[in-house]
């Protein structure tokens, strides 16, 4: 669910809007200076000026598209104008970004005329390399496509129209494959007549459908031949039958429905009507023409597609555009036509039949998906979409003689793709899904702070855990109302108001009576100190773990924890793992938090929760144990520490890739590693870094974090038997709901059978 002030804070938080444009060059000398501007900038336009193609060489031209607009159809929001239509354009571009590394310049045009329109948008040409239309209504949108795509030589492409059509395309054909049906032989009927509505019709007609076997109905019943009221060149393609007829009389005997209308034009009756074996695609949004749940009760031979996320075979246009304009860019295309496009149909159609891996699975909290009726197209974010639809476009492009730039190894081409997107963007999306399947309950130590309120919401909203606000409960609903949040759900506990505390009590003074604590002092602690009273809900069971430390230094809010919850059996050490996310890459600090100059068995023992703990994130560790010593190099105690330590764990634990001593440089470049100390265990390098003392861990994941553009997400805290993860200070709202999917990961790892429906 997404909440009015949510959706305004997110879009004007810190640097309001979503995207920004960044130097790709260093520009911090004179020289700097000098090169990007005048005089250096003179050479390649001098280039350019002697071969225009060239400008794809020293320029950002052939990796740059245009999303424009006028804002008279957007979304479900209709004639909002280009000033309202602007965030829908930001977001756009924010997909095409993450998608496929495309960079977009959003442009809004203040004008109905579609010739003026069409003559601002063909003054842009030397500006780009492609031009994505977006929001125009229907019929202006078809013929400004048109002349566009007749005067224009780079790709121009309405989303509205063929972004829903060929997802839907690669829907139908292989729902048809599983229905047992020859698209030449089945009735279609269309629900919408704008530009989703007619352009998904032309394409069906492409893929094989008769055009006489279509039927296109409006809100004014079928378009037929010889109809005067509604119609437009477009339509009258499309016209069939001389009578007029309403959508449930159309319906009857229908194979395949397609609806890009309004909600609740369907109903059970009309699908009751169809023929056996019926594909419907409610595409609707948000609610579809008739819901999931209505279209599977009245039959059970269904296959049906719909435009959300929350049911089977989504039909998401981000499974299009993003990977169109990648192929057709990467070979400089002067166009997107027909043959590209059926080319995406055809990829997407494929790659559902083949097998899933893992790590999509893992993001969609999936145990098993395989090509059938509730699997007909791949998912959005499958990563290897971008290679089969990319490269299938491209390969159209050059067939087709419409790419200026033709690829000849392919295969090259393919590992390039790869190497665009790394999985980092995936990770946070599987551990949201896994702490998804099986949420627990989470005490917010910091329970009345807004960060943490505005948290909760998401944590909620997501079903990520149940939150447990720890606070003044008047208080707490007081900021809840102030920020206009609906944390229904959540858990509020006031220690002053607790009805179980004077057994946390006896329990905590029975747990530190030999440690100095008197009756006394563990009452002060339990009513005024809420880092003690969180820690011993979860001791008590009336929590499964706790996140705080927003406000509180490290050691404040760790002690408490230390002195409640024991250390997991079999462990001698607790210790903090960092994960640092990078843009491409995902690496593991450890010990980053707690032990100042572990021993050598203590490195040992880190280095191998670190691993456990790597690994049930779904991720092999390659663990590397630094030092400034490689292999010996240098005689010292210190590296000699390390050395010891990484023989303990590959004596106790030879399943691991590890080996060390070494230094930073050589666990991180692969020539080093294998070139200079090809003897190495883990030939490729390193993912978990396993730092000798408290002092070098803590510096490196601080000036990563801060110099090194890396995000860092924990720490997670390694040996105690319970979840407990302790927040940076000052951390945003986005870090507090990342620590507590992983704080609900560690409890499901330590309470893996225990219910989580009561409450405290």
């Amino acid at each position: 669910m997404i909440r009015k002030q949510d959706s305004l804070n997110y879009h004007s938080q810190e640097r309001p809007g979503k995207i920004e444009v960044k130097s790709t060059k260093p520009c911090f000398t004179q020289r700097d200076l000098a090169m990007a501007y005048t005089p250096g900038v003179a050479l390649p336009c001098q280039e350019i000026e002697r071969n225009p193609q060239k400008v794809f060489e020293y320029t950002t031209r052939g990796n740059l598209v245009a999303v424009i607009t006028n804002g008279t159809a957007v979304l479900g929001l209709g004639k909002i104008g280009p000033l309202a239509a602007k965030p829908v354009m930001e977001g756009k571009a924010v997909l095409f970004k993450r998608f496929a590394d495309i960079d977009v310049f959003d442009l809004e045009l203040d004008t109905e005329d579609p010739e003026e329109f069409i003559r601002a948008v063909k003054l842009l040409e030397p500006t780009f390399g492609g031009i994505n239309l977006e929001d125009v209504k229907a019929p202006e949108c078809f013929y400004i496509e048109d002349r566009l795509k007749e005067i224009m030589n780079i790709p121009v492409f309405h989303d509205d129209q063929h972004g829903t059509a060929i997802i839907s395309g690669a829907a139908l054909l292989n729902a048809l494959e599983l229905q047992d049906k020859r698209i030449d032989d089945v009735k279609v009927v269309f629900s919408g007549a704008g530009a989703a509505g007619i352009a998904c019709a032309e394409l069906y007609i492409s893929l094989g459908v008769k055009r006489e076997n279509l039927y296109l109905v409006d809100s004014r019943g079928l378009v037929h031949k010889g109809r005067q009221k509604g119609m437009n060149p477009y339509k009258e393609r499309l016209a069939n039958g001389t009578e007029p007829a309403s959508l449930s009389d159309v319906m009857i005997g229908a194979d395949v429905f397609a609806g890009v209308s309004v909600a609740g034009v369907v109903t059970k009756e009309m699908v009751k009507t169809m023929a056996d074996r019926p594909i419907i695609f409610a595409m609707a949004n948000p609610d579809p023409e008739i819901s999931y749940e209505d279209a599977i009760s009245v039959r059970s031979d269904i296959i049906m597609a719909t435009g959300r996320s929350d049911y089977p075979n989504q039909v998401n246009n981000v499974l299009g555009f993003p990977f169109i304009f990648r192929g057709a860019l990467d070979v400089s295309a002067t166009a997107i036509n027909d043959e590209m496009k059926i080319a995406a149909v055809q990829a997407l159609a494929d790659l559902a039949k083949e097998d899933v891996p893992d790590s999509v699975l893992k993001a969609y909290g999936e145990k098993r998906l395989e090509f059938g009726p509730s699997y007909i197209i791949p998912k959005p974010f499958d990563s290897r979409v971008l290679m089969w639809e990319a490269t299938a476009v491209a390969k159209a492009a050059v067939n087709t003689g419409v790419a200026r730039k033709p690829i000849e190894d392919w295969d090259a081409y393919k590992l390039s793709l790869e190497g665009r997107l790394g999985y980092s963007h995936e990770i946070m999306r599987r551990i949201i899904y896994k702490a998804r399947k099986d949420p627990k309950r989470i005490v917010f130590l910091e329970g009345n702070d807004p960060k943490i309120l505005r948290a909760s919401q998401v944590v909620l909203d997501e079903g990520i855990a149940t939150p447990i606000l720890l606070g003044n409960q008047e208080e707490i609903e007081k900021r809840i109302r102030e920020f206009h949040l609906d944390l229904k759900g959540a858990i509020f506990v006031d220690p002053e108001r607790f009805d179980r505390m004077g057994t946390y009590i006896q329990e905590f003074y029975n747990l530190r009576n030999r440690k100095g604590i008197t009756l006394q002092e563990a009452e002060h602690l339990l009513h005024f100190n809420q880092n003690y009273f969180g820690a011993m809900m979860v001791r008590m069971g009336d929590a499964d773990g706790v996140v705080g430390g927003v406000n509180q230094h490290y050691p404040d809010t760790i002690r408490p924890a230390l002195q409640c919850i024991p250390l997991k059996e079999n462990t001698s050490v607790i210790a903090g793992l960092y994960m640092m996310v990078f843009p491409k890459e995902i690496y593991f600090f450890a010990d980053t938090t707690v032990n100042i100059e572990p021993t050598a068995e203590q490195l040992a023992e880190i280095a191998i929760m670190s691993a456990d703990a790597v690994r049930r994130l779904d991720i092999e560790p390659r663990i590397a144990m630094l030092s400034f010593s490689n292999f010996g190099s240098v005689r010292h105690p210190l590296p000699s520490k390390v050395s010891r330590a990484t023989h303990i764990v590959k004596t106790r634990r030879p399943d691991l890739a590890i080996d060390g001593e070494m230094q930073a440089d050589t666990a991180l470049v692969p020539e080093i590693l294998n070139t200079v100390y090809g003897f190495n265990r883990l030939k490729e390098k390193a993912n978990v870094l396993i730092f000798p003392s408290l002092e070098a861990g803590n510096i490196a994941f601080k000036l990563m974090a801060r110099l090194g553009g890396a995000k860092a997400i924990g720490p997670i805290l390694m040996g105690i038997s319970q979840a407990m993860h302790v927040l940076q200070r000052n951390c945003d709202v986005e870090e507090i709901v990342n620590t507590t999917a992983m704080a609900v990961l560690d409890a499901q790892e330590h309470q893996p059978r225990e219910s989580t429906n009561h409450n405290s």
